[in-house]
């Protein structure tokens, strides 16, 4: 094993700072360094491996605690520990964010209705009812989800976090997502009623028309294809999640 790096020839290789390596190693990420006579610190080829699984982690979003607790994993020589660990941690992240983007995608609602309303009337003297600064305009009715005006949802931005809930219920009993041209195909587990998924296309159809639905019976099970034109893939990656 090579060893005898200098703490600049390590920054250089990892891409981590000097003083972040020595923050990383006063809190234990870290094991502590050798150091040269003259006091100088000193790694080897497993702090570079160790780095670069800290890297992965962070790319992956992980805070300092979780690698902390990563690392003891990593120390094991193990792998399957290490990714049993990840898979959970990246699941956890995956729920996260998909809540953030529909949070995302609410306020967005809400602040197009706002501006929507905010044209209708403009009042000579104080702010009334349906100036639009005070309550939202009964008349705004259709939001863009992103800057495309035909892609675009009419569900009341109020409703939309219960449709939500109701894909990410229907969602739990997905057995399997792959991948198709334009979307995703959802395959569900044997125990979920046709009807129930016919019942939730057909509403969404109504306020989202920029989705292509299509549902399916064959050999494989109850699925669901999902398509919808480039720009909204965002939107059908929030909704339905990615394939695996």
């Amino acid at each position: 094993m090579t060893t005898g790096y200098k703490i600049k020839e390590i920054a250089d290789r990892t891409g981590f700072s000097a003083a972040t390596l020595r923050y990383y190693e006063d809190i234990g990420l870290l094991p502590e360094s050798a150091r040269t006579a003259a006091g100088y610190r000193v790694y080897d080829d497993r702090t570079v491996e160790r780095l670069a699984f800290i890297a992965r982690a962070k790319q992956l979003g992980c805070t300092l605690e979780e690698i902390a607790d990563l690392t003891l994993a990593f120390d094991g020589g193990q792998c399957g520990p290490i990714q049993d660990r990840l898979r959970s941690i990246v699941a956890t992240k995956i729920a996260t964010t998909q809540q953030q983007i529909v949070e995302l995608m609410t306020l967005s609602a809400e602040l197009q209705q706002a501006a929507a309303s905010l044209e209708l009337h403009r009042p000579e003297g104080p702010c009334d009812e349906t100036c639009g600064c005070t309550s939202p305009s009964r008349e705004t009715t259709s939001v863009s989800l992103i800057a495309k005006p035909e892609i675009a949802c009419t569900l009341d931005a109020s409703m939309m976090p219960g449709r939500v809930d109701d894909w990410q219920q229907l969602l739990g009993f997905v057995s399997r997502r792959d991948a198709i041209a334009g979307g995703i195909r959802l395959t569900f587990a044997a125990d979920v009623s046709p009807g129930s998924l016919t019942d939730l296309v057909a509403a969404e159809q109504q306020c989202c028309r920029f989705f292509g639905f299509a549902i399916t019976i064959d050999e494989r099970g109850l699925a669901l294809e999902v398509r919808a034109p480039s720009e909204a893939q965002p939107i059908v990656t929030a909704l339905f999640g990615v394939a695996s």
